[in-house]
């Protein structure tokens, strides 16, 4: 980890050295440490911040002038005019020093919010490191009496603004002089790190340390637990701490235990989590019922979440736009768009204005169902009502617009953000990557991959797995293999995902060589191979017939102590298929079942489609009514196969049969259906029936789709593109930015 080495060092720190500390060097643990925590009960990391790091701009000409002897610190921190004395050695050749002598005698006095500020505008104004500015302590200060208090706010304040390199580098040299820091910086430093499983370093190092705890330093870690997504950990560290009795909780571990579980899906966990503050006399707030309201909505019960908002009113709490901007949004995920518009009649008939956060979803909504016309009216309405589009809303704009291939609106928006100064993210960037691979334009996906590098935003995997799908696509493979190679030897840690890609582009075209090459280069570089990874090689093999080194690829999958999927039999049973190696088939089949993987509609598709080829339409007729008893439905292109089979056997009254069968499983015949029947009615000289069967065909529901179902596939096989689906991307939606 990044800052692993530096919290292990730390545990050097010795206990309290309580010989020469200073009788004020404890002031800083109670030090407004409920600026780490929100009034509400939530530990919200933006607006959090913002309380933290939101301190007023202090005069410090006030302060670059005055004596190691602090007695001129007055009321409230203030030096008065007449009692200033000049310093003109630090004052002339180092401001920093007077700033710093300042802060000794702002220490002394107790005035530890004007201390902060004054090390805060240090930072700001000069950009100080850590290490000048140990060293000016180190070589001026250090017999100070209250040194080592202006040391542990001086980590205080990096920590609080997540400068954490520094933060840790304060505290090593603290460690090194013997001062002790206070519980205050270790909260700040948690509260920072709480994102990450450092987190729980840094807790390990506070009771080495013997510093006691303060009321929110439990608080904090079960927050960082829950946002890490370590739910059961976090409700363990819970339930020990309160049953060791060592801290009183209040309702800010069960917000953050209760939204945790709500954005897991736990709603019925929360509502426990709910009754349980209720045993400990703790009403519920607004963010409890945030986090209720919003755990219902994401598990698709926006009706719960409604009478949800009735119990809130009852206790008197009023709704705010955040209520509603979220029952919103649980009906968009639902996509009923018109139960949208009233609630926003009800926000506003109760005195409340759709914000910003409102219309983003609402676009969103539209895009999704479709109409990104309407979308797009609906941002004009915005800029018209003097919203400023922020970049969640573009990017939504963008990826709905990219899906319809409107390239030219892209670039109008991308050249309106540009107009304004809206500085696209990592997101945003991924959508218009994606977008432009999806249209098939590469050049341009690759220069705005270029753009984003120049401005120190690193793609991700999933950025670079667009522009490798996309390259593959097009049949680039010699300039997928080479983007794959420079991104190596630019030293970026590279998914496996990412060579699956090209693997698979490989084993598509038939080119195993090249497939196989990649593959081994994998395993020299130490790098795990997937169950894709190996899926991808025995498709390969079976496109070109190498039936007997795709089994041994098989074998290979076990020996990297890994499970092959039904995917994984079905390619290689498709593979003997066509080779009509029936034998094999069976001894394939056995293996799954013998594994407990259970063949799914597919396998069994395959294994009908080899029993058809080979005349033995009846047994493939069976494997069908095994299928049923399974509870495995088969689909339209299954019954094909076994209607084509009978037809090859002129068995027509079977053929019909199967038709029948179809409708009554509510499975529409395809275009392909009604051609087998005719044939066969033509072929056996029906030639009226065959008329009626054509009219049959003309009055089916939505005829104008017919001639575009499957064609292409069933004309050449009887099975999907059995191919793993390795290049698939993830469409980057709205969700991802609001939960960033």
């Amino acid at each position: 980890m990044l800052f692993r080495r530096k919290i292990r060092s730390l545990r050097r720190i010795p206990r309290p050295w309580l010989a020469g500390k200073h009788p004020l060097s404890s002031v800083a643990a109670a030090d407004e440490a409920e600026e780490l925590v929100l009034d509400s009960g939530v530990l919200d990391p933006k607006s959090c911040s913002r309380e933290i790091l939101g301190l007023s701009n202090l005069d410090l000409g006030r302060y670059l002038s005055c004596r190691s002897n602090s007695s001129v610190v007055a009321e409230k921190g203030v030096l008065k005019q007449k009692e200033m004395v000049s310093c003109p050695r630090w004052s002339e050749q180092d401001p920093r020093l007077a700033r710093l002598e300042a802060c000794h005698a702002l220490a002394k006095e107790g005035r530890l919010k004007q201390m902060r500020k004054i090390l805060r505008q240090m930072l700001d104004d000069e950009g100080t490191s850590s290490s000048l500015l140990c060293e000016l302590l180190c070589t001026n200060f250090k017999y100070w009496d209250s040194n080592s208090i202006v040391w542990d706010m001086l980590a205080n304040v990096y920590a609080r603004l997540e400068m954490i390199h520094d933060a840790l580098f304060v505290l090593s040299k603290m460690a090194n002089l013997d001062m002790q820091a206070s519980i205050s910086t270790y909260d700040s430093l948690l509260f920072s790190l709480r994102h990450t499983d450092i987190a729980w370093d840094l807790y390990e190092e506070i009771k080495s340390s013997g510093v006691s705890y303060s009321e929110y330093t439990f608080n904090i870690l079960i927050d960082g637990l829950c946002k890490q997504g370590r739910l059961q950990h976090a409700i363990s560290f819970f339930q020990m701490k309160r049953g060791n009795k060592e801290f009183n909780p209040c309702m800010v571990p069960f917000n953050s235990l209760m939204s945790g579980v709500c954005n897991a899906g736990f709603v019925e966990i929360a509502r426990s989590l709910l009754s349980l503050s209720f045993k400990y006399g703790f009403l519920p707030n607004k963010y409890s019922y945030t986090a209720l309201i919003h755990g219902l909505c994401l598990a698709g019960d926006v009706d719960k979440a409604l009478e949800l908002t009735e119990y809130m009113q009852t206790d008197g709490i009023e709704l705010d736009v955040v209520i509603y901007n979220i029952l919103i949004n649980g009906y968009r995920l639902l996509g009923l768009m018109s139960e949208i518009w009233k609630l926003i009649k009800m926000m506003i008939q109760h005195g409340l204005q759709p914000d910003l956060v409102t219309y983003t979803i609402l676009i969103t909504g539209l895009c999704e169902g479709g109409n990104v016309d309407e979308g797009l009216k609906m941002r004009k309405e915005m800029l018209s009502k003097g919203f400023k589009l922020n970049i969640v809303t573009y990017s939504v704009l963008v990826n709905a617009l990219c899906r319809k291939g409107y390239i030219n609106e892209v670039e109008g928006l991308l050249e309106e953000m540009k107009e304004i100064g809206l500085d696209m993210d990592l997101v945003a960037y991924s959508i218009l990557i994606n977008g432009y691979c999806r249209l098939g334009e590469i050049e341009k996906a690759l220069q705005v991959c270029q753009t984003m590098c120049s401005k120190r935003i690193m793609a991700n995997s999933f950025t670079h797995g667009g522009i490798l799908s996309s390259l593959c696509k097009n049949g680039l493979l010699p300039e997928a293999n080479w983007y794959l190679e420079n991104l190596a030897a630019t030293g970026q840690t590279l998914h496996i995902i990412l060579y699956n890609i090209v693997i698979d582009g490989y084993a598509k075209i038939g080119d195993v060589e090249g497939a196989v090459t990649l593959y081994e280069q994998i395993i020299r570089s130490n790098i795990t191979p997937s169950v894709v990874t190996y899926n991808s090689l025995i498709y390969g093999f079976c496109k070109i017939g190498e039936l007997k080194m795709a089994k041994s690829f098989l074998r290979k999958i076990e020996l990297h102590e890994l499970v092959p999927t039904v995917v994984t039999y079905t390619i290689l049973i498709n593979g003997f298929c066509g080779a009509g190696d029936t034998d094999s088939i069976r001894e394939l089949l056995d293996e799954m079942i013998e594994k407990s993987i259970m063949p799914n509609r597919i396998t069994y598709s395959v294994i009908i489609k080899a029993l058809c080829k080979q005349g033995r339409a009846q047994e493939a007729l069976d494997i069908l009514k095994n299928m049923e008893i399974m509870g495995i439905g088969a689909d339209e292109i299954t019954y094909n196969t076994l209607i084509q089979g009978f037809h090859e056997l002129r068995n027509l009254n079977m053929a019909f049969y199967l038709h029948d069968k179809m409708l009554q499983h509510s499975l529409m015949p395809t275009p392909i259906t009604y051609n087998l029947l005719i044939n066969a009615l033509c072929l056996n000289r029906e030639v009226d029936r065959a008329e009626r069967a054509l009219f049959g065909c003309m009055n089916v529901k939505s005829m104008n789709n017919f001639w575009g179902i499957r064609m292409a596939e069933e004309e050449n096989s009887t099975i999907m593109d059995l191919s793993p689906s390795l290049a698939q991307v993830p469409v980057f939606v709205y969700e991802q930015h609001t939960t960033r």
